[in-house]
């Protein structure tokens, strides 16, 4: 892998993302999140070109990707933060060549890390998904957030 593990990655991108407004927001709560998937030891960003995106894919078929979302949480009222990381498991199916270029040419998901939009048609590409936050796997732990809304006092837990 790069310089920084996939958790520590994600956790400075998600608080830079939440912090970028602070000044312009004083009185908020900001929310920043950011995802990376990992194969084996290498990060997949998200694909520059389709070929990479067919590289990413392929690699992928019949393996597990790990996919590790990170969410800030901003008070910058206080400056409290709260940071988590959720990670998740895809297990990809076996995919052929044919079956990921008609995903790529339906679907375009070249602003997906690991070239899979889960919301769309690339839950079509998976076998099996293992996390404890569904939301996660489409790049924003609603799960997670809503814990961390609730300790900022934002919501109230259902009775």
């Amino acid at each position: 892998m790069g310089l920084e593990d996939p958790e520590t990655l994600v956790t400075r991108l998600s608080v830079m993302k939440a912090r970028s407004v602070a000044e312009s927001q004083p009185n908020s709560l900001l929310i920043g999140s950011d995802q990376v998937a990992v194969h084996g030891s290498q990060i997949l960003g998200k694909p520059k070109d389709r070929d990479e995106a067919i590289s990413q894919l392929s690699s992928a078929s019949g393996s597990t990707v790990r996919l590790y979302t990170g969410v800030a949480l901003f008070n910058s009222r206080t400056r409290a933060l709260q940071v988590k990381v959720v990670p998740f498991a895809v297990e990809f199916r076996k995919l052929s060549k044919e079956a990921i270029e008609r995903y790529l040419e339906i679907e375009r998901p070249y602003d997906c890390c690991g070239s899979l939009k889960a919301d769309g048609l690339g839950i079509t590409l998976l076998e099996n998904v293992t996390g404890d936050d569904p939301s996660a796997l489409i790049g924003l732990p609603l799960i997670t957030l809503t814990r961390m809304l609730e300790t900022e006092g934002m919501l109230r837990r259902p009775v």
